[in-house]
C-alpha cells in the first residue's frame, strides 16, 4: 500500500516578469531540498529571485501551519520542492513611440508562479523493499 504524501503550496500571481524568465530560476530549484533551494535562490542574480525566495519560505510556513492544525508529523528538514511552475498571466498592451509619428505595440507579460513542497519518503521505507529483492535472489 502506497503512503500518500501531502503537498503544501504557495502562489504568487500577477508578477511583472515574463514566465520564461521566471522558469529560468524555477528550474534551478525544482527537485532540490528546501534549504538548498533557499540558498540557491538567495545567490541567484535574477530580478525575480527575491520573489521566489519569499514564495518558497511561504510554502514552508504553510506546511508548518497545516501540519500543526491537522496534527501531522512533519519533518521540515525533509521537505523538497516538488513542483515549480510559471504560468502565463494576462498581458498588458502598451505602445512605444516610433519614428515619423508612428507607434509600435508591444506586450508586457505577467506570470503566475506556483510552488509546492512535499516531504520526501524516509530512507527506511525504501530499504526493506531492496532487502526483500536481495533475499529472493
Amino acid at each position: 500500500m502506497a503512503v500518500e504524501t501531502k503537498e503544501f503550496r504557495a502562489e504568487a500571481k500577477f508578477q511583472r516578469v515574463s514566465p520564461q524568465k521566471a522558469r529560468l530560476v524555477l528550474e534551478l530549484i525544482k527537485g532540490r531540498g528546501v534549504e538548498e533551494a533557499l540558498t540557491t535562490v538567495a545567490f541567484t542574480k535574477k530580478r525575480i529571485a527575491p520573489v521566489i525566495h519569499k514564495l518558497l519560505t511561504s510554502a514552508v510556513d504553510n506546511a508548518k501551519y497545516v501540519a500543526g492544525e491537522q496534527g501531522l508529523d512533519l519533518d521540515v528538514d525533509n521537505l523538497y520542492v516538488k513542483q515549480a511552475l510559471a504560468n502565463d498571466g494576462p498581458r498588458m498592451k502598451r505602445i512605444r513611440p516610433a519614428p515619423m509619428g508612428r507607434a509600435y505595440r508591444y506586450q508586457r507579460r505577467l506570470a503566475h508562479i506556483v510552488l509546492s513542497v512535499a516531504e520526501r519518503e524516509p530512507a527506511e521505507a525504501k530499504a526493506p523493499k531492496a532487502t526483500k529483492k536481495k533475499a529472493a535472489k
